[in-house]
């Protein structure tokens, strides 16, 4: 049984990563050829770095996941650390089932929504241009909320519930209290759920296509209206970056949270 998990599992592996292996391999390709490998070299990359268009949009897409990620951030732990003191189990699940609806949907389902409804709003606000900048970074926030509290929300109910009360014995208010005491023992959680929202919004299209306004073209888009034209290995160039880019975040993601456990038996 053992081999059969392990073959089995190297099959997983060899389908999930083989394309993405060779879509980075063929970006250092010498030639336009996307059949044949004739050489290594870097023209791609700097053809890539060359287009104004592609900087436009890596500006663009930077500056809504960190808008995105800080905001989700900020107010998904704020809802995880509310859930927590809610004592009636009732009211908990009820609202934990409400914000889990943004994951379990699909994502054209929640774009094509989104869009009505803020079409329907500036309808209403009498708005000529009902889609933009903000109503894209609002649909950012709504689907990286919930994964936000899904990783800051199991480190306050590991942590002891004596902690904040003995701060505020002490002489803390609550609000100092969570910043001197609860907030430095969640934070691996906090760091964890920003780093998966700002992946999660770098590289998301479904949702932004239908939620962006015609001023505002984000990395994924880019990547998609080139598609529409002829395939030329500097998409492979971008794709490589974005891979390499989500990569580290999720590396130095876990690095932190071994930190923090390590650091955290070593008290104990």
């Amino acid at each position: 049984m053992k081999v059969l998990s392990r073959i089995y599992t190297a099959f997983i592996f060899i389908i999930l990563y083989i394309p993405i292996l060779v879509l980075m391999l063929f970006s250092f390709n010498s030639t336009a050829n996307t059949g044949d490998m004739t050489g290594l070299s870097l023209y791609w990359y700097r053809e890539l770095f060359s287009s104004p268009d592609t900087f436009n949009a890596l500006k663009n897409t930077l500056i809504l996941a960190i808008s995105a990620s800080v905001i989700s951030t900020v107010i998904g732990t704020a809802a995880a650390v509310g859930l927590c003191k809610f004592r009636k189990n009732f009211w908990r699940n009820t609202v934990l089932s409400v914000t889990n609806i943004p994951m379990m949907n699909p994502d054209i389902v929640t774009g094509i929504s989104m869009m009505l409804l803020f079409v329907f709003l500036g309808n209403m606000m009498g708005k000529d241009e009902k889609l933009s900048f903000f109503t894209l970074l609002t649909a950012h926030v709504s689907f990286c909320l919930p994964y936000v509290i899904l990783s800051v929300r199991p480190k306050i109910m590991s942590m002891p519930r004596a902690l904040p009360e003995a701060a505020q014995d002490l002489g803390c208010t609550p609000l100092q209290s969570f910043f001197k005491v609860e907030l430095p023992q969640i934070l691996p959680g906090v760091i964890s759920g920003f780093i998966l929202a700002f992946t999660l919004s770098l590289d998301d299209f479904v949702i932004s296509y239908f939620t962006t306004g015609n001023d505002f073209q984000t990395l994924p888009l880019l990547i998609y209206s080139m598609t529409k034209k002829e395939v030329k290995p500097d998409i492979y160039a971008l794709s490589t970056l974005m891979i390499v880019a989500v990569t580290v975040l999720l590396v130095l993601s876990n690095l932190s949270s071994k930190e923090k456990s390590s650091e955290r038996r070593l008290t104990l």
